[in-house]
């Protein structure tokens, strides 16, 4: 439901999509748009999506991140960056309404790239643009394209314009993926660190537990590839290597952007991952046909990974009823790895949108009489817990508060699942270990409910259900206290 105009830096989407388009970039809505067009809920609730783009400057050799936008945005993205990890420090260019109405912001935004460049520490320097500058038409792409041998790369990453962090983590990595092509396609570049690799590559898009690249790369041995660099990368010149690839592996489904420099760069580019046994099977087959490999080659690899990807899903199994919402991208996979180990799995909520490259997921989930929400609110995923009453549920904050507070065991998706493996032989029973030990919760919250009853509820919550009756001020009047004269 859309908010009513108003004005300020705090504006609503509309109002700020307005005035972006009249500052010129109604192109960049346009694209966004496209890229990352909205589903029945206009935004899901996650935090600012520029964070997407910070955290993967952040984790990149040799670049420095610099935030122009409002100083309560610039502090909320520092803190939660520095919550997640970020070493290093964020560039901030202030301004004030006189400065963003003049044009003197993006001279600002430029004497800071400017100095930065000129400090011999870093490769490549991103200026993002928060809500307000974006609205109010900063032109950061009018930036050097490079300063002392130092890349900038100047991005929008509006609130309005990009619906969720995971993304952010796109654009930044599709206009990264853009820079890099362009560089490659005019003469030699550097290689990666660890050499440029004898065989050819896929290139894995999205990010992943670290173990999940080495598991994908033992799948890949016997077809006569390698697994190539992750991106978003963590060094600028991973991105050429990920470019000069045979084929691209759209892990996570959402990088539509850097889908179309790989597109551009020639390169064709498989959706899913394999996870479990029909999804490493059916994922073998698409690379091998991306890739020109020869089916009996395809053929021979799953005779070899997939009766031990059945043995460990067989040797650990889940039973119980789990709901999985999440907004990293990777919520379906996980719904097909819990399939596969024996959980009913009735419904998926993910804040990310329907793609080309999670169209196989969603069908096989369909088959299976999986919902599957894209772009799911959170008031979807309440809802699934409250009508679906689940043994599990694997979700955001919000959902795993609403879960317990059901008596339903619950776990934080982000920390709890992405943190594990998920891909090939190595991903098949990574799950069942901590699924089993919080299904087994469930007789522990009932006992603990029984045990807390009426704590934290009606009188004791501390929320007034109604507001207090104010008394008026009692008459009675105390009597004078009697005092003794002394006498010279």
């Amino acid at each position: 439901m859309s908010e009513e105009p108003t004005t300020g830096a705090c504006s609503s989407a509309d109002t700020l999509k307005a005035a972006a388009s009249a500052a010129g970039n109604a192109e960049l809505l346009q694209r966004m748009a496209e890229d990352y067009p909205k589903g029945p809920h206009d935004q899901p609730q996650t935090m600012c999506p520029a964070f997407g783009s910070l955290r993967v400057g952040l984790r990149m050799r040799r670049t420095a991140m610099v935030l122009v936008g409002s100083g309560c945005c610039v502090y909320g993205l520092s803190f939660t960056a520095h919550f997640y990890g970020a070493r290093r420090s964020i560039g901030y260019v202030p301004f004030d309404s006189e400065s963003l109405v003049s044009g003197r912001l993006f001279e600002d935004a430029r004497e800071a790239v400017l100095k930065l460049a000129k400090s011999g520490q870093y490769d490549t320097i991103v200026a993002i643009n928060l809500c307000v500058p974006t609205a109010s038409g900063v032109p950061l792409r009018l930036l050097p394209k490079q300063i002392d041998g130092v890349r900038i790369l100047g991005i929008d990453v509006p609130g309005f314009g990009t619906p969720t962090h995971a993304e952010a983590k796109d654009v930044m990595a599709g206009a990264m993926l853009q820079y890099a092509r362009l560089e490659a396609e005019q003469g030699p570049v550097q290689a990666p660190r660890g050499g440029r690799s004898e065989r050819p590559t896929v290139t894995l898009l999205g990010e992943m537990f670290p173990a999940d690249p080495v598991g994908i790369g033992m799948l890949l041995d016997p077809l006569g590839l390698a697994v190539g660099p992750v991106v978003p990368t963590r060094e600028w010149r991973e991105l050429y290597a990920a470019l000069d690839c045979r084929a691209v592996a759209a892990i996570h489904p959402q990088y539509t952007a850097s889908c179309r420099e790989f597109a551009a760069a020639g390169r064709p580019i498989v959706g899913s991952a394999p996870v479990g046994r029909d999804g490493t099977a059916a994922w073998l087959d698409a690379i091998g046909r991306a890739c020109g490999i020869a089916q009996d080659k395809v053929d021979a690899a799953k005779n070899k990974f997939l009766p031990a990807i059945g043995g460990a899903l067989a040797a650990m199994p889940i039973k119980g009823r789990v709901i999985v919402s999440g907004y990293e991208g990777s919520e379906l996979l996980v719904a097909r790895l819990l399939i596969e180990s024996g959980a009913d799995v009735p419904y998926v909520g993910t804040a990310c949108p329907r793609t080309p490259w999670n169209e196989p997921d969603l069908a096989w989930l369909e088959e299976r009489g999986v919902s599957v929400q894209f772009r799911a609110s959170l008031e979807q995923d309440l809802a699934a817990v409250k009508s679906l009453d689940p043994d599990l549920a694997i979700g955001t904050t919000p959902v795993v508060q609403a879960a317990k507070e059901r008596q339903i065991p619950a776990l934080y998706f982000t920390n709890l699942i992405s943190a594990r493996p998920l891909m090939g032989p190595a991903g098949a029973g990574s799950l069942a270990q901590v699924i089993n030990a919080a299904l087994a919760n469930k007789a522990r919250f009932a006992a603990m409910r029984a045990f807390f009853a009426g704590v934290g509820e009606g009188e004791t919550s501390g929320v007034w259900p109604v507001q207090p009756v104010q008394r008026a001020p009692s008459r009675a009047v105390a009597a004078p206290r009697a005092t003794k004269s002394i006498e010279s």
